[in-house]
């Protein structure tokens, strides 16, 4: 199958060049990227492509350019492939234009030119999933008519077996006779209709006439086991399917003279083509020699219960021993080694996998510890930790391992397992500090800090102690994210190698907060605060504020730093508890002076 191509427009060579590499790069040539320096050009191109039968999810236009403008490309490209998304990239579009792309061209979203490219990429991450999403929409709703055209052939093969079956209603007389089994048949009146020649055997008697469903128990000799009283009427099976019930019973027995015969009874309502109940038939069983193995075998079990005493204690033990093991090396990181138990872990053990990697710490612990007996440390410490480990766990993370009053964990699959974990983690500590201040404690605030990357997860050490770790640049990543929130004063943060693998990016509350240089990385590192589990009103501030800040910290790193000043003003005006913008604006401070 061909690759979905992305096609990109503007005149300028030079910007269409480093935006084609840009997409190209991030993309990991899932897509295709096509260029057109003019609006005639990319009609042209879009045309050939779409006779090709190729899916083009997406157009990133410039505005201003020879010939016809973005709003009206985008226009023609709506009329052409209504299904494909959008977007206007220019820095000298007017409310006009945007307003034309929205309304005549469905415009999926404005970026104004320079772009920040954290900020296109995940625009573009977002458009070609919502259309991705849109064309599997489209192929469930194909998939359900053909299933309903399925389901009309399999309504209609029914009716024919139906009057199929009444046609053999003979045949199947002659296969009751020839059953192992007896088998008896009422009327809807409850009389006896039918009974087959392995049940008359059973009886003694085969259909009396004239007799009602009442008198069933009296005449047929059915008792209670190990009784002396008749069987309910109402609980014989075959009364219980004349209302509609699939019914069992295994407490039933046939008197003979002085021979007892126990049974098991199975019993189906018969339905007429209206769905009405026409008949309600049982099958019989004999079970003597059932009983007597049951016997035997309860004899066997009761003596086997003695011996196997002493080896389920064995168990229970080993049992709890290996209980007591996973307390120090999780069970998830065994598997990921390939191992099933602990002991089959080798000195050197190690396997390569993309993992996220979580570190969280206690600010000022060392503060907070001085203040406590080391009695209280522990019982802190214990009472924080357990309180965070659910999170993790419920989030399909587990700890790698306890640093002091710091975590690191790890996850395995998506990376929204980890931001999900954070997230509620932060949320976790409202709670545990509205339990600290009711006793009389302060509240403590913590740091998050999440990345995404290939870890080397193996065992390190000696012959007589060895111990499991993780090693990799991206775990120091982690580790830097989570420093950063002591100087931003914020609870959690995630690199952009995080917010990339996001399978659904936008279900978070995210907002870019710097490009950082990390020791040993030569390339700078985007980072991003995820504040989905900050006090609502904060939250609330937060969100309403967002585009405005944002166009702070661009105009920042642009150096237009009088303009950024004005943005933070606004931001902490509106919020002024936000700690990043108020940053921000002592920074622009100090560049001003």
């Amino acid at each position: 199958m061909n690759k979905p191509i992305i096609i990109c427009v503007d005149d300028d060579h030079t910007i269409l060049d480093s935006l084609e590499v840009e997409l190209q790069n991030f993309l990991s040539n899932e897509y295709l990227i096509e260029t057109a320096s003019s609006g005639i050009e990319a009609l042209e191109l879009l045309t050939e492509l779409l006779e090709d039968n190729c899916q083009i999810p997406l157009v990133i236009s410039d505005h201003i350019m020879p010939g016809m403008k973005g709003d009206e490309l985008l226009k023609r490209i709506h009329e052409i492939s209504p299904k494909t998304l959008k977007i206007l990239l220019t820095g000298q579009a007017d409310l006009e234009a945007i307003g034309n792309a929205i309304k005549y061209a469905k415009l999926y979203r404005y970026i104004a030119k320079p772009w920040q490219s954290a900020d296109l990429l995940l625009t573009v991450k977002e458009a070609v999933n919502s259309y991705h999403q849109e064309q599997k929409l489209a192929e469930q709703n194909i998939e359900l008519q053909r299933m309903n055209q399925v389901l009309e052939q399999l309504n209609r093969e029914q009716a024919q077996l139906i009057a199929q079956l009444h046609e053999n209603e003979n045949r199947l007389r002659q296969f009751l006779e020839a059953m192992p089994v007896g088998v008896g048949v009422l009327d809807a009146r409850g009389e006896p209709y039918y009974i087959n020649q392995k049940a008359k055997e059973i009886y003694g008697k085969g259909v009396v006439p004239d007799i009602t469903a009442e008198q069933l128990s009296e005449v047929y000799q059915l008792y209670k086991v190990g009784t002396n009283r008749k069987y309910p009427t109402l609980e014989l099976p075959i009364v219980r399917a004349l209302n509609g019930e699939i019914a069992t019973a295994d407490d039933l027995e046939v008197r003979q003279g002085g021979k007892v015969i126990p049974l098991e009874v199975w019993a189906t309502p018969i339905y007429d083509g209206k769905g009405k109940i026409e008949y309600a038939i049982n099958t019989i069983q004999d079970i003597t020699e059932r009983k007597q193995a049951e016997a035997e075998r309860q004899k066997f079990i009761e003596e086997l219960f003695e011996l196997n005493c002493n080896l389920e204690l064995a168990l229970e033990a080993e049992l709890e021993l290996t209980n007591a093991a996973k307390q120090f090396v999780p069970n998830e990181f065994l598997s990921l080694l390939g191992h099933r138990s602990l002991v089959d872990v080798k000195l050197g053990d190690q396997v390569q996998k993309e993992m996220s990697v979580l570190f969280s710490d206690i600010r000022d612990f060392t503060t907070l510890s001085e203040q406590l007996t080391p009695q209280e440390n522990f019982k802190f410490i214990n009472e924080y930790l357990s309180r965070m480990e659910p999170a993790i766990l419920d989030n399909k993370g587990f700890i790698d391992k306890y640093i002091g009053d710091g975590i690191m964990a790890l996850f395995s699959g998506n990376a929204d397992d980890a931001v999900k974990a954070g997230i509620t983690m932060v949320q976790e500590l409202t709670d545990y500090n509205q339990y600290r201040v009711k006793s009389g404690d302060n509240p403590i605030l913590i740091g998050i800090g999440i990345n995404t990357g290939s870890l080397m997860l193996g065992t390190v050490g000696g012959k007589t102690r060895m111990d499991g770790t993780v090693i990799s640049d991206d775990v120091n990543l982690a580790s830097r994210m989570e420093g950063l929130t002591k100087l931003y004063r914020v609870s959690l943060l995630i690199s952009h190698q995080t917010v990339a693998r996001l399978q659904y990016p936008t279900d978070y509350c995210v907002r870019f907060i710097e490009q950082t240089k990390v020791k040993g990385k030569s390339k700078a590192v985007a980072v991003f605060e995820v504040f989905d589990g900050d006090d609502p009103k904060i939250k609330d501030k937060k969100l309403a504020t967002k585009a405005v800040f944002e166009e702070g910290l661009f105009l920042y790193y642009q150096k237009v730093f009088v303009e950024a000043k004005k943005r933070f003003q606004v931001v902490l005006k509106l919020n002024p508890s936000d700690t990043v913008a108020q940053i921000y604006l002592e920074r622009c401070y100090k560049q001003l002076s």
